[in-house]
């Protein structure tokens, strides 16, 4: 298997959706939640206004934009989930401890001692997930 190496920029994207994954999930269903209640604009008799365009074209623009911005952050959290799934244990241990604890106090030193592994193969760990992950999504 070849491996095509990523532009760091792509690299650094990919490690930012890791460590969102769990604010992306729920983005997800907050948008799902404002599609699915903005069929018909709720009727706003007090202050203030919804976050709905008030005419019906701007709603379906602001919809279908919404469904774009889903498709691409389902299509990013499958792809996460997916190499998730398939990983051995201290390489899911790698993950939560780099990219999901918060805040991370850890450098790749500490990490690498909590794994009972090299600094060296802890970061060859990340670049792994990370390839696999663009592998998924299609960027690489």
């Amino acid at each position: 298997m070849m491996i095509v190496k990523l532009r760091k920029g792509t690299f650094q994207h990919i490690e930012n959706e890791l460590m969102d994954y769990h604010e992306t999930k729920k983005e997800i269903v907050r948008l799902k939640n404002d599609i699915l209640h903005a069929s018909a604009p709720p009727d706003y008799t007090g202050g203030g206004r919804g976050n709905w365009p008030g005419d019906p074209t701007g709603r379906i623009a602001t919809m279908l934009v919404s469904h774009r911005k889903i498709e691409h952050m389902e299509k990013v959290v499958n792809a996460i989930e997916s190499v998730m799934e398939r990983l051995p244990e201290d390489k899911k241990k790698l993950v939560q401890l780099y990219y999901w604890s918060k805040p991370r106090n850890l450098t790749w030193d500490g990490i690498a001692l909590k794994l009972n592994v090299s600094r060296r193969t802890a970061i060859n760990w990340r670049d792994e997930i990370v390839y696999a992950i663009a592998e998924k999504i299609g960027w690489s």
